[in-house]
């Protein structure tokens, strides 16, 4: 009897079927793994600001993901340097 395993005496044209099944189910995995769990820990564009973020570094944030462009960014830098120095830190002396 003749099965698709043993195709004329050899393992025949079927032996490459099953190393493409797994390479399928890997290449899923890691598909379905860096769009949920691993995107938590990066923290993507949804994530909260930390609590030690001053309005100049995510003044910076914003520019560098396109929201604003330069000129935007730099008139509100020059009023937030105005109010919160450098540094990002206390009020206006």
């Amino acid at each position: 009897m003749t099965t698709l395993a043993h195709w004329d005496g050899g393992p025949g044209p079927w032996i490459l079927f099953f190393p493409l099944i797994w390479a399928a189910v890997v290449a899923g995995a890691v598909t379905l793994l860096r769009r949920t769990a691993w995107r938590g820990r990066r923290g993507g564009p949804g994530r909260p600001p930390a609590a030690d973020d001053s309005p100049i570094t995510l003044l910076g944030r914003r520019f560098a993901a396109g929201d604003i462009d330069e000129d935007e960014y730099w008139r509100r830098l020059s009023v937030l340097d105005e109010q919160f120095g450098r540094t990002g830190k206390g009020g206006a002396a």
